[in-house]
């Protein structure tokens, strides 16, 4: 099942995708995609989309999942990013939080910072989680996740390693995560380690990749993380992204005022932003 959310910011209606790719509306049926609708889909059992009205095309698409509690990336989780960057692969799994103030949906405008000269792209896998997960054993932790989605996890290089600290200022400015369009259900997707992933800027292709390089596969770091702290239903873990970013091109090319990036991930859809300038 692709579940959605349509409408204006802060607006935003629950919604299904029929056969035809039509959304129909859920919130008759649910009053949001989020924790509480996810730890519990039971209202998913005999739906009848027919029953639901068609939401008008032209209508904007939000975050796919709402009212997230967090995000907590993975950083240099695939082998051949890890190597273009110059980083060694790491032993554990590289954690960092985005503030949920960054998400945006999948067709919204990014805005490149104040200050900023090195704003980067990166299509990764998020996972959602739809049960609490606290010290899971990694044979169970799929039984924890709702399902999967694209994140776009845009970044700002000189933000994140050149001004000391942690990567969160760099990770977290506003709209730098484009989240959808749909929410994959885990019964639709037979192998989260065997997707497709591309993103191009302007028409040209910099990322075209795989998550079977992952260095942790998913399982694996629904367990990792629930060791240091619980997810919650409706949390989203964006699981790192393979080769071709910006930091990584000889010389480095970063995002500039008026491109376009669009980004895919093999069953999960694709995204479409345009990239403006702080005012």
């Amino acid at each position: 099942m692709k579940l959605a959310r349509l409408g204006l910011p802060g607006q935003e209606k629950p919604a299904v995708v029929d056969i035809n790719g039509n959304y129909r509306d859920l919130s008759p049926v649910i009053p949001d995609i989020n924790g509480s609708t996810l730890s519990d889909m039971s209202w998913a059992s005999n739906l009848n989309l027919s029953l639901l009205n068609i939401i008008p095309p032209d209508t904007r698409i939000g975050p796919c999942v709402g009212n997230i509690g967090k995000l907590i990336c993975v950083g240099l989780n695939y082998s051949d990013h890890a190597e273009e960057t110059g980083n060694p692969i790491p032993n554990e799994p590289i954690l960092f939080g985005k503030a949920t103030s960054a998400i945006i949906g999948p067709y919204d405008t990014v805005v490149i910072p104040r200050g900023s000269t090195k704003t980067d792209w990166e299509v990764e896998l998020g996972v959602v989680i739809g049960k609490e997960a606290s010290y899971v054993e990694e044979a169970n932790a799929l039984e924890h996740v709702a399902g999967y989605c694209i994140v776009n996890d845009i970044s700002e290089r000189e933000f994140q390693i050149e001004k000391g600290g942690q990567w969160i200022k760099g990770k977290s400015c506003d709209t730098f995560a484009p989240i959808g369009p749909w929410l994959v259900t885990k019964d639709e997707i037979i192998d989260p380690q065997q997707l497709k992933m591309w993103l191009e800027v302007d028409g040209k292709r910099f990322q075209d990749g795989s998550t079977k390089t992952m260095i942790f596969n998913v399982p694996t770091l629904v367990s990792y993380i629930s060791q240091f702290m619980s997810l919650q239903p409706g949390d989203v873990i964006p699981t790192g992204t393979p080769p071709g970013v910006g930091l990584g091109q000889k010389p480095q090319i970063y995002l500039k005022p008026g491109q376009t990036m669009r980004l895919g991930i093999e069953g999960l859809g694709e995204q479409e932003q345009i990239v403006e300038q702080c005012a």
